[in-house]
């Protein structure tokens, strides 16, 4: 059986599609990223929580606050890339469950109501929402750096506050010539599934 998205779709979101390092110069406009959210906004998450807040760097003096917080190997890469996006779980997103989930908007407080509870859901949904993002941003015709290699603290005090915990940086743009890795292999098929 063959997949409904066409080949060339499929390259685009996976098989050609890689983790970037260098990127060249061209911008990225406000408008790509709103049709990025925009398409991967109805990315499935439990009760429908939209937990994924994203802060757009783009000033050259956050631009500066941002690299100091950066691992040393991740520091020329987030000054240079054309747009960074910090990707940040808001726990605190249960208010917005009642105008989200209507169908039960008790889940607010039936299942939310701690702050524990929100913190891992929040997480774990939010990271459902990141990777829907750099899948989008792939769709965009764009490549994706998803980092992880940052002071979390740092930034979180930087550029969030208490109620948003910072998941990852992820540079974005055009990607240069030679701006990934070789194809780091893959799992097959048979050492993932296994049918009970």
């Amino acid at each position: 059986m063959t997949l409904a998205l066409d080949s060339a779709a499929q390259d685009l979101l996976f098989r050609e599609a890689r983790t970037a390092n260098a990127f060249t110069d061209e911008p990225v406009s406000e408008e790509q990223v709103q049709a990025i959210y925009d398409l991967v906004k109805y990315g499935p998450t439990a009760f429908n929580q939209s937990p994924l807040r994203v802060v757009l760097v783009r000033s050259d003096e956050a631009r500066e606050r941002l690299v100091q917080h950066m691992a040393e190997g991740n520091q020329p890469k987030t000054a240079t890339a054309p747009l960074v996006a910090i990707l940040a779980a808001d726990n605190e997103f249960h208010e917005e469950l009642p105008a989200l989930f209507p169908a039960f908007p008790q889940a607010k407080d039936m299942f939310f109501a701690e702050r524990p509870a929100r913190e891992q859901a929040a997480g774990f949904n939010a990271a459902l929402q990141a990777a829907y993002f750099i899948v989008g941003v792939r769709a965009a015709g764009l490549a994706a750096g998803p980092m992880t290699g940052f002071d979390f603290a740092g930034v979180q005090k930087e550029f969030l506050d208490d109620d948003h915990t910072p998941l990852m940086i992820v540079n974005i743009g055009k990607p240069a010539e030679d701006a990934s890795f070789p194809r780091s292999p893959r799992l097959a098929y048979e050492e993932v599934v296994t049918t009970v």
